[in-house]
């Protein structure tokens, strides 16, 4: 299956659930969008779903987790946030071929540094920030390259991969966060009628 063609696949189910995006503005008028500029369409989806949710979450939860059942060792909400955050500016420095602009401290937790909510909500903003321009810079012609795992183990991968990726793995810790806060009686955001 085409790297283009999964992304498609993904996207369908995010747009049924969320109000539409503004759409990116094309290079030039009348000009078809990059594959970046068109993928980034798509991942407008996650980044609305998954701010909306974590402001959502009060700061007096935002270290919370559940507790009840088989929970144990799960990441905590603030967890989840910086998590995705870290690797939001780990993979867009990837695509991008640059040193992140951030400390991503160890990204399977995200910079130990980040406490508030205040300070992890504007690091998981620049960091979307961040992952949307790495997104609109892939082109026809870069965006099928290969890149060595950054990860380490697998298939190498490539800038167009990179992006879906993002996508999944922010919508992947989005559903976690909206049992969080409907486990504290909270409505995400993008289920409020």
């Amino acid at each position: 299956m085409k790297p283009t063609t999964l992304a498609l696949l993904i996207a369908l189910p995010l747009a049924a659930q969320a109000p539409a995006p503004k759409a990116p503005a094309p290079a030039t008028a009348g000009a078809e969008p990059t594959v970046g500029v068109a993928m980034d369409g798509t991942y407008q989806w996650v980044v609305g779903q998954f701010v909306g949710a974590a402001e959502a979450m009060p700061e007096d939860k935002f270290d919370w987790a559940p507790t009840q059942g088989e929970f144990k060792g799960v990441k905590t909400f603030a967890q989840q946030v910086k998590h995705v955050s870290a690797v939001n500016f780990f993979l867009g420095s990837v695509i991008l071929g640059e040193k992140p602009p951030a400390e991503v401290g160890n990204p399977e937790m995200g910079p130990d540094s980040l406490k508030t909510k205040a300070e992890i909500v504007k690091y998981m903003k620049d960091s979307f920030a961040y992952a949307r321009k790495a997104i609109q810079s892939i082109t026809a012609q870069t965006g099928s390259r290969s890149v060595k795992n950054p990860f380490g183990q697998g298939p190498d991968l490539t800038p167009i991969g990179m992006a879906t990726l993002l996508s999944f793995h922010g919508m992947d810790h989005y559903g976690q966060m909206v049992e969080y806060l409907r486990m504290n009686g909270i409505v995400p955001p993008a289920s409020r009628r």
